[in-house]
């Protein structure tokens, strides 16, 4: 899909040609869109589709007559019928007159653009627009960790009563996630940095100071990353505590009962073999069984005072 937008006095709408100015968006386009506006453009369709590839690494290209510049943003995905976060490439392509944005999904980074809701947003002003798509990437992925954390703390929450194994999966989830996010900031710190040191990317003040606000946000979502990264692996091994103390529980408890109710069973074995009555004690009794039976109750209860005495149960 190709859409074509323009701005005119801060206000964005859509276009059906492409004119100095305007800003082209492609969500998974195919291969003849992309022949289509590479040749009107003169950029080498290699270029125009490598944010295609999930496996295209984050960085800076300057060709004749354009620049590329291939970044990763958070995306979501239903995974086993539940939400889950992962990384998609997006790229922009910056011309003498037009800037291009490829991506394989329709993102809320460039929707937000689409719908308004970014203040002083021109897309005649090139450069600017692109540190604003950056800047939302940065806060998107602090969005994203926010809710990571929130989902952490619910699983946290249910430790005490309702832990299951469940709950290790998912939080093995939201880990993986978590290294995918640092392995794509950290790419796009790269990025960031390059851009500060390419003189043929004609800057402004105010757009110098956006880019700066862009690597203070980048910044901090690394660290956010790597904080809650450090906070699940101790939530997983509080949880993995906490399971394995109510196996042990469980295990001292049958070992207690397993060891009471062996008394009774014992008696009544001895008690069963086929030897002569004369023998046995209690065997010529009247009251021999009552006898037998209230001894074994008595010598149970023995055993879960001392148990308990000992903190066995």
């Amino acid at each position: 899909m190709v859409q074509i937008y323009r701005t005119d006095d801060r206000i964005i709408h859509e276009e059906e040609k492409i004119s100095p100015g305007a800003w082209v968006n492609m969500v998974n386009p195919t291969v003849t869109e992309g022949e289509e506006i590479a040749r009107e453009l003169d950029i080498d369709l290699q270029d125009l589709l490598a944010a295609l590839d999930e496996e295209e690494s984050s960085r800076v290209e300057l060709e004749d007559g354009y620049t590329l510049i291939l970044v990763d943003i958070p995306a979501t995905e239903i995974r086993h019928d539940k939400e889950a976060y992962n990384t998609v490439p997006l790229g922009i392509i910056l011309t003498r007159d037009i800037i291009l944005t490829v991506c394989t999904d329709e993102t809320p980074v460039l929707q937000a653009f689409v719908n308004g809701r970014v203040k002083e947003f021109s897309t005649k002003k090139k450069l600017r627009f692109v540190y604003q798509i950056l800047f939302r990437v940065a806060t998107q992925y602090q969005s994203h960790l926010r809710i990571i954390d929130k989902k952490r703390t619910e699983i946290e929450e249910r430790v005490d009563n309702n832990t299951e194994d469940m709950d290790l999966i998912d939080l093995h989830a939201l880990e993986s996630t978590l290294v995918y996010f640092a392995t794509s900031l950290r790419a796009n710190g790269v990025v960031l940095d390059r851009l500060t040191r390419y003189k043929r990317l004609e800057q402004y003040p105010d757009d110098k100071d956006l880019l700066d606000d862009v690597i203070v946000e980048n910044q901090q979502a690394i660290e956010m990353t790597t904080i809650y990264r450090d906070i699940i692996n101790g939530t997983r091994e509080l949880m993995s505590s906490v399971l394995d103390n109510r196996l042990n529980n469980v295990m001292k408890s049958l070992t207690s009962i397993t060891l009471v109710m062996g008394i009774p069973t014992m008696i009544s074995g001895l008690y069963g073999m086929n030897v002569e009555g004369a023998g046995m004690p209690l065997a010529r009794s009247v009251h021999g069984f009552g006898i037998i039976c209230v001894t074994s109750i008595l010598l149970c209860v023995l055993i879960l005072f001392l148990l308990r005495k000992k903190k066995m149960i």
